[in-house]
């Protein structure tokens, strides 16, 4: 029963901090005042949380990775592909070298491969972090989908990394030609095991439909277990889980473009996902925090294994490798930026300035999260030996530091670093919106018309006259979708459109109110009220 109550506080928790998150100050993050919350609970309970890593993997991962690996601008990913992956895997190297040598120069008793490993658990950021941090900071769109490009995939080099230091922190022996060799069938089976599992999946799904026609709710189950059959496929191929729930979440985007699922059904599913993704973000942070009381007791063993009798200088070294952290990102994002002016310079491109302070947001906005809690909490206790692994409890300690300082430096400084910046609109976006708006209108007009003629011929046509006036007032209702998107119109009925719109939602609110007065005074029934509002709410939707 004891667990069944602490799951329902940290659900209440995660409630709680959205309203909290409201009342505190806007440049403070979500993630930290949920982090907050979960040290309080860890504060008033008697029986802590005993995270288990592997099943926290299992749980919260694939369906968050899934969701953002669906729902990420394809186009973007594309678009800067070279730059992501430079991040995702370049970076993560470059990290792991650099720091495991500064965190060794600096504590020379954590052995070098254990030092190794702290550096590339500490590597990878947290999409969620940095969804949430963007949130209160006016990110360009574009660098926000690097970013969020980068998270996704810098999990699994970064775990990949760190498997690899600490089986030689085990052993005493490290092979390059294993680690490659091991590295690439984690990236390929992870995908391969992503794609193949959605596609067998929907596959599956359509030939079921289509013989024995569609349940009620199965269409949105299948798609909340579709992410952990993905993970587990891949975990037991011994491929990287994470890169497959992240394929599989792309894969399910490009699915989705088919049209097969119903109307109902695509939003439905979205309400249930948005729930999904807020509830586990939420409890996930909650956890860390949770779990922070418990890591900081162990600072007296840290301290020991450092040789130091000071608790202050478990500060520093959070302090510095946080900073080291810092400059080594900021270091390879330059010389990124720098390889890439040289090659438009090369091909005679127009070549684009580097924005100081953009560039330091691309810095800043690394922030780790529950990721490298769960992977650090992974390290073994004892050596094949017998022995207890060395510097096991500083190690934790240290990456549960580096995550609170990189959330803390990004919270406080982003908002600060771009604030009073203006970034001009893509254009791109808005052409594709109103082309796309543009080409749907004519091809309703085109069906429409199609249907009149179809219907007043069919027998079942009782009144012929009755189709052409309502084949005008739809057709009235897209050639003023039309003339929205008319280029010599545009800014005027853009500026009427977004004047009625106000209209409409002040109108959809007055029928609202009367449907549920009805209601209240039983004149109306409930099931009649629940689908009026219904109605009601949907069209809310659309004009908001």
């Amino acid at each position: 029963m004891d667990s069944i109550e602490v799951v329902l506080v940290m659900m209440l928790a995660v409630v709680a901090s959205a309203y909290i998150r409201r009342v505190l100050p806007g440049t403070i993050p979500l993630p930290l005042v949920q982090i907050g919350l979960g040290a309080l609970i860890a504060a008033k309970s008697e029986h802590g949380v005993d995270l288990e890593p592997d099943l926290f993997f299992l749980v919260f991962l694939p369906p968050l990775l899934f969701l953002d690996g669906w729902r990420i601008p394809k186009s973007g990913l594309l678009r800067d592909k070279g730059t992501i992956i430079e991040l995702a895997f370049g970076l993560v190297v470059f990290t792991v070298i650099g720091a495991g040598f500064l965190i060794h120069w600096m504590i020379p008793a954590m052995p070098l491969p254990v030092a190794f490993a702290l550096a590339a658990i500490v590597s990878p950021t947290d999409p969620v972090a940095v969804s949430s941090i963007a949130a209160t900071s006016p990110i360009p769109k574009r660098l926000m989908h690097i970013l969020e490009g980068e998270s996704l995939l810098n999990d699994a080099s970064g775990l990949v990394c760190f498997r690899f230091a600490v089986a030689a922190a085990m052993t005493g022996a490290f092979s390059l030609q294993t680690a490659a060799i091991t590295f690439f069938w984690l990236v390929a089976g992870g995908i391969a095991a992503g794609v193949g599992v959605t596609w067998l999946i929907t596959w599956l799904q359509r030939w079921l439909t289509r013989h024995f026609g569609e349940p009620p709710g199965s269409p949105i189950l299948v798609n909340l277990l579709m992410p952990f059959g993905a993970y587990l496929v891949a975990e037991r191929l011994h491929a990287s889980g994470i890169l497959a729930a992240v394929a599989a979440g792309i894969t399910m985007s490009y699915v989705e473009l088919s049209g097969h699922a119903m109307a109902s059904t695509r939003i439905q599913r979205s309400a249930v996902w948005d729930t999904v993704q807020f509830s586990l973000n939420g409890v996930m942070f909650v956890l860390l925090g949770e779990q922070l009381p418990e890591i900081f007791h162990l600072a007296g063993t840290s301290l020991e294994e450092s040789g130091h009798l000071n608790r202050w200088w478990l500060l520093v070294y959070a302090l510095a490798i946080t900073a080291g952290l810092l400059v080594l990102r900021f270091a390879w994002v330059w010389a990124s930026l720098r390889l890439t002016i040289f090659k438009q310079k090369f091909r005679h491109q127009p070549r684009q300035k580097i924005n100081p302070r953009l560039l330091l947001a691309t810095t800043l906005a690394g922030a780790r999260g529950t990721i490298t809690l769960a992977g650090v909490l992974t390290l073994p206790l004892v050596l094949p030996d017998g022995s207890p692994f060395p510097a096991r409890a500083l190690t934790i300690f240290m990456a549960c530091s580096v995550i609170l300082l990189s959330l803390l430096v990004a919270s406080i400084a982003l908002p600060r670093l771009l604030a009073g910046m203006t970034f001009p609109a893509e254009p791109e976006e808005q052409q594709e919106e109103d082309l796309a708006r543009r080409t749907a209108a004519n091809a309703a007009i085109s069906a429409i018309e199609k249907a009149q003629i179809e219907l007043m011929e069919s027998d079942a046509c009782i009144d012929p006259d009755v189709y052409p006036q309502a084949a005008a007032r739809v057709i009235a209702f897209y050639e003023h979708k039309l003339k929205e998107v008319d280029p010599e119109s545009q800014q005027a009925w853009r500026k009427t459109d977004s004047a009625e719109r106000e209209l409409r939602l002040a109108a959809l609110a007055a029928e609202r109110n009367t449907v549920f007065d009805l209601a209240r005074h039983d004149h109306i029934s409930d099931e009649t009220s629940r689908k009026l509002v219904r109605e009601i709410d949907l069209m809310e939707a659309r004009y908001r």
